[in-house]
């Protein structure tokens, strides 16, 4: 019997669809509440998750989700850092 191994599945927090944990991007909240775009997907602290669309990006933003999500304030910095990090992944 061939043993079948467990795909993670995480669910994003803009559109709600659950997906495989390394078609998303995790941001990560840690201990002295620096927030931080983990491409890894390791980095220890709260973590959230993303798809690389657009569209959940915007609404993320728009509703702030993020914020939400992580219980702390959401700098544009970070925003910049998410943006940039899903227009790289399309280009790929």
């Amino acid at each position: 019997m061939v043993k079948v191994k467990k795909i993670p599945l995480r669910k994003c927090i803009a559109c709600g669809e659950s997906r495989p944990k390394k078609e998303l991007i995790r941001i990560v909240r840690n201990k002295e509440n620096e927030i931080n775009v983990d491409l890894t997907g390791k980095m220890n602290g709260r973590g959230a998750y993303i798809c690389f669309k657009n569209q959940c990006f915007e609404l993320a933003k728009k509703n702030k989700k993020l914020s939400k999500a992580l219980e702390t304030e959401i700098t544009d910095e970070v925003y910049e850092r998410l943006e940039d990090a899903i227009k790289l992944n399309q280009e790929q």
